[in-house]
């Protein structure tokens, strides 16, 4: 095999090591955000009786027939309906009964008059009408004038008119956000059988790193990538643990990788893995689990450090590590190198784990727009650039949208990564791109 891999044949040896997670039974606000792994049934007709969407008053539609404002229709109100109410009376011809939204439908009744068709009842005007008889736990008594005919079913919810029994109410496949979490409550179930969010450990390496936070002493930097990751991480979909900043010391970061792997899913770092004198991933992770004595990883397939065919982010590593085989990925530790390099690996590898059917980021074609005077983007021969982008959808009908570069190439640029929304992809075949030119985007956002 070459020593340079290309960021398909990268990508394909990852993906070809991951497996979605096995399936647990999780109650409904610990499933958000989760995928579900089988078809969803409605057990029983939703909403499971009739019911009023409005308060009002339960009528029958004969007694309203030529009702108007001059000679309003003049019904006995028999009692309340409350929703939740207990037995329900029976309305009879010249008969009404006064309900509240939610409520059953009481026998006899066929529509809903909303409050304000009516005079309020006895003792009080439309504005009043529902409160006027509260003291009354009955409700029984009194007389409603109602100023308007019904059609059968007007302000009625039909029992099965949401969702009819045994229909489907969610296929498998389905992440659970707070609609489908509504209406799996709704048709009463309290648990659900879905793959887990995949635990991701996010760690950063370098003794020059400084918590956001602390005062800078000569020399050092605050610590971003393990922000960018750990946030990257949960927006794939992961539950994400920051452990933070790891000191240049090969001991210190294998016994904090040996520390998270029992909690680990997938376990990403940064920085440590080019050919400098002080870098620690490479130096603490290469070749383990190939020594019988190795406590840290006695098993597994060991961790691969790999020249990769792109720009920003030559520098991978990769293996599957632990008694469970959690992967391993190393990221370099420049800023863009490692958000470009999480959105391109590690993000697939979190879908997957998930069950998610869409794994990638979407892609569009855009045109390239650069400003006046500007000098086409070039790129190395044989490498696949990323360089950072701010797309613009097409207005309708008229064909892509655009994208113009922000800030440099530089991998160090955190400050341009903050103001892009996709990822410019000049192939490896490509060495220049003009304005105007057709080029591939990776939508961020």
């Amino acid at each position: 095999m070459n020593d340079t891999w290309s960021v398909d044949d990268h990508l394909a040896d990852i993906l070809g090591s991951v497996r979605p997670l096995e399936p647990i039974e999780l109650p409904l606000l610990e499933a958000q955000g989760c995928v579900l792994v089988e078809d969803v049934l409605v057990p029983a007709p939703l909403p499971p009786f009739d019911n009023s969407s409005m308060d009002g008053y339960a009528v029958r539609v004969a007694d309203l027939r030529g009702a108007s404002e001059d000679y309003p229709a003049v019904l006995t109100v028999i009692g309340d309906i409350a929703a939740g109410g207990g037995e329900l009376p029976t309305v009879a011809p010249g008969q009404a009964a006064r309900i509240m939204t939610g409520a059953p439908l009481p026998p006899g009744a066929e529509a809903v008059v909303p409050v304000e068709w009516t005079d309020g009842g006895t003792g009080g005007g439309p504005a009043d009408a529902m409160t006027a008889h509260s003291a009354d736990p009955a409700g029984a008594g009194g007389e409603v004038r109602v100023h308007r005919p019904a059609r059968a079913g007007q302000h009625v919810r039909a029992r099965g008119s949401d969702a009819a029994s045994g229909t489907l109410a969610l296929r498998a496949g389905t992440v659970l956000g707070p609609p489908q979490l509504g209406l799996l409550a709704a048709i009463g179930r309290g648990a659900v059988p879905v793959r887990p969010r995949p635990r991701v450990v996010v760690m950063s390496t370098g003794s020059e790193l400084a918590q956001p936070g602390e005062e800078l002493t000569p020399g050092r930097i605050h610590d971003s990538n393990s922000y960018v990751l750990t946030a990257a991480a949960r927006d794939a979909g992961g539950l994400p643990y920051r452990v933070g900043a790891v000191t240049d010391d090969a001991g210190s970061l294998r016994s904090a990788i040996e520390d998270q792997l029992s909690r680990a899913d997938v376990i990403v770092t940064s920085g440590g893995v080019s050919v400098g004198a002080y870098d620690v991933v490479k130096e603490a992770l290469s070749g383990i689990g190939t020594s019988p004595g190795d406590n840290l990883v006695a098993w597994g397939s060991g961790v691969e450090f790999r020249r990769l065919a792109m720009q920003p982010g030559k520098p991978q590593g990769f293996g599957l590590i632990g008694a469970e085989r959690v992967p391993l990925l190393a990221l370099p530790g420049n800023p863009v190198s490692a958000y470009v390099s999480f959105e391109l690996f590690v993000r697939p590898v979190i879908r997957t784990l998930l069950g998610s059917e869409e794994v990638h980021r979407p892609r569009v074609r855009a045109r390239l727009a650069l400003a006046q005077a500007a000098a086409p983007l070039s790129s190395p021969r044989g490498k696949r650039q990323f360089l950072r982008g701010g797309y613009t959808p097409p207005g309708e009908g008229t064909g892509p949208g655009t994208v113009r570069p922000v800030g440099g190439a530089g991998s160090h640029l955190i400050a341009a990564l903050a103001q892009a929304n996709a990822l410019i992809v000049l192939p490896e075949s490509v060495t220049e791109a003009a304005d105007g030119d057709e080029l591939d985007v990776v939508l961020l956002g």
